[in-house]
């Protein structure tokens, strides 16, 4: 059984790998992607350390990490985060806000069927126009969405895969646009104590999406006198789509129920910069975690060059806390997660989540 796990990890990696080769290094697709909301993490346990657990993410995280992780909640888990992105949600000056909300429910002994919902609004922003570029107009309110709906199956006691269908939705008040992608992943777990763990998922892969509705069309006089309408072509986009693959390894300590784990993660990106990250999460008595990580990528430590506001530094913490009485099998417990994730020039990120577990 040892070998035939290996032989199927091994296939999964030959074949995702050469998707990467059509990527790297096309400077001139970067940018031009669409839904570029599906990059952003709304969890607030596995963005302390840099979304580095591609290997090891557990629970309801693994929507954004690796949807295998899914295959790891024992009953029922409901989560719930709420993310300040760049500050807040107080116009484009500033950022954003990003609700985040998630179920997932062991269906089959090894299977476990998930829902998420995630919401990012901008609050009102001010309306101009070419012939009125002051903020006189009224306000308008984008707000970008995406549903996952998910499965995840343990096939063996190391092997654990999942696949993730997410709808995309994007709105004002007159222009609306819509997708579909999918996500999917895999997880090796190894070692006396399952120690050692391999992951890789490739997510946001769908058809292209583009915009549609009443804002995409405008009025105007013709030489005739004769008021006519017309409509505006909207390019489509394709989605950003993007491979991760990652590594982690736990170091257990019996004194006082200790863990140091380590994990290191690359993401390839269609249509952005790669990715390299680094994490590290101390853990004691399963009741304390301390989490921080480093994301890199080409000219991140330089000002003028640097492609992203977050500037790769990312910290957190969670406390868990049991709610079973002692000496019972129940594993009901309330987790409460905070991270915070650095920017320049835009202020950094903070997001607190509850996660409930029974």
């Amino acid at each position: 059984m040892k070998n035939i796990s290996k032989v199927i990890v091994v296939v999964a990696v030959m074949v995702l790998l050469p998707v990467t080769s059509g990527w790297a290094g096309n400077d001139n697709r970067r940018g031009t992607a669409g839904a570029t909301e599906l990059l952003i993490n709304p969890w607030a346990r596995s963005t302390g350390w840099g979304s580095v657990s591609v290997a090891n993410v557990r629970g309801l995280d693994a929507f954004y990490s690796n949807i295998a992780g899914l295959c790891f909640i024992d009953n029922i888990e409901m989560s719930y985060t709420n993310t300040f992105l760049n500050g807040g949600k107080s116009g484009l000056s500033s950022g954003g806000s990003i609700n985040a909300l998630g179920l997932g429910v062991r269906v089959f002994d090894q299977g476990v069927l998930g829902v998420s919902l995630m919401s990012l609004s901008f609050g009102d922003i001010d309306i101009t126009k070419t012939d009125s570029p002051e903020p006189v107009n009224g306000t308008f309110s984008p707000t970008l969405m995406n549903i996952n709906v998910a499965y995840a199956h343990s096939f063996t006691t190391t092997i654990h895969g999942g696949v993730n269908i997410k709808v995309i939705s994007e709105t004002t008040d007159n222009i609306t646009g819509s997708g579909f992608a999918v996500d999917a992943g895999i997880q090796y777990v190894t070692g006396a104590n399952d120690e050692l763990k391999f992951g890789i998922s490739l997510k946001n892969w769908g058809p292209s999406m583009s915009f549609s509705g009443t804002g995409m069309s405008f009025t105007f006089v013709n030489n005739a006198g004769k008021n006519m309408t017309a409509e505006y072509r909207s390019g489509e986009m394709e989605l950003p789509t993007c491979l991760n693959i990652g590594l982690a390894y736990d170091f257990l300590f019996e004194t006082w129920n200790q863990r140091i784990t380590m994990a290191g993660a690359f993401t390839s990106n269609a249509f952005l910069k790669d990715n390299f990250t680094l994490g590290l999460e101390y853990s004691m008595f399963d009741i304390v975690a301390l989490r921080c990580g480093y994301v890199w990528q080409t000219d991140i430590l330089s000002e003028a060059d640097r492609t992203t506001a977050n500037t790769g530094l990312c910290a957190g913490a969670s406390v868990n806390v049991p709610l079973a009485k002692k000496g019972s099998d129940s594993k009901t417990a309330l987790s409460i997660d905070y991270s915070y994730r650095s920017a320049a020039p835009l202020k950094g990120s903070h997001a607190i989540g509850a996660s409930f577990r029974f």
